[in-house]
C-alpha cells in the first residue's frame, strides 16, 4: 500500500546547544514523499522523501541566512536534503527500530531511527457541499541524532573555557501525515496533492 506525504501536516524538526547552555530550534516544511506500508508485513515498510533545505527557520532571520550559507547547508549548491529508509525492527505494538540513508550536502550517511506509529484515522474530503468519500491518513514520529560533522556542515566558533558555540551533535525528529493514495485517486483528491504524489515518480 502506497501512502502519500501530506505536506501541510508533515514536517521535520532539530535542535542544537548554543553557547553551551540553551538549546536552539529550527524547523523544515515542504517535505515531499511516499510510504510503502501494508501492515500485515510491516518490517516490509520503506519511505523516501525530499526536503527543501531553503526553507530552514529557526524564528530568526540573521540566523537562518548562515544556516543557509556555505558555512552550514550551502544550499545554493545543495537546496535538498533527502533521505530513504526502512523499518528494521518491531520493539512494540506501535514502536519501532529503522535506519535511513540520509544526504545532506551531497553527503549520505546512515543514520538509526527510533519510529513511533501515531495512528490510523479516516476523514471526508469535500469539495464545496460535496463529500467524495473517505481518505485514510496515518501518522508516524521518527528521531534520530546525527554528529553535523559526518555530513560537512562544520562551522565552529569557541568560546572561552573550551566550549563551543554550535553542539556537534543534532537531534532530529520527522513527523510525517500521510494519505493513503488510492483514496486519493479514488476521490479526486490527488489534484490538491499532485505536487507530493509526483515527486520523484511516486505518482
Amino acid at each position: 500500500m502506497t501512502w502519500i506525504f501530506e505536506p501541510g501536516h508533515t514536517e521535520a524538526a532539530f535542535r542544537a546547544r548554543h553557547m553551551m547552555v540553551s538549546w536552539v530550534r529550527g524547523l523544515f516544511k515542504d517535505i515531499h514523499g511516499r510510504m510503502e506500508l501494508d501492515w500485515d508485513r510491516c518490517l516490509d515498510a520503506t519511505f523516501e522523501g525530499a526536503i527543501d533545505a531553503t526553507g530552514i527557520w529557526t524564528g530568526e532571520p540573521a540566523r537562518d541566512a548562515h544556516l543557509r550559507s556555505a558555512d552550514f547547508l550551502d544550499v545554493e549548491n545543495h537546496p535538498r536534503i533527502t533521505f530513504a529508509g526502512r523499518f528494521t525492527e518491531r520493539t512494540g505494538a506501535t514502536t519501532f527500530k529503522g535506519e535511513v540513508e540520509l544526504t545532506i550536502r551531497g553527503v549520505t550517511r546512515r543514520v538509526p531511527l527510533e519510529v513511533h506509529y501515531l495512528g490510523e484515522w479516516k476523514t471526508p474530503f469535500w469539495v464545496g457541499d460535496e463529500n467524495r468519500g473517505e481518505l485514510r491518513r496515518i501518522g508516524f514520529e521518527a528521531t534520530a541524532k546525527i554528529n553535523r560533522h559526518d555530513f560537512g556542515v562544520s562551522w565552529q566558533d569557541e568560546i572561552p573555557g573550551g566550549g563551543v558555540v554550535v553542539s556537534n551533535e543534532i537531534e532530529l525528529t520527522l513527523d510525517v501525515e500521510a494519505i493513503l493514495l488510492e483514496d486519493l485517486e479514488r476521490t479526486g483528491a490527488i489534484e490538491y496533492y499532485a505536487s507530493s504524489a509526483a515527486h520523484d515518480g511516486a505518482a
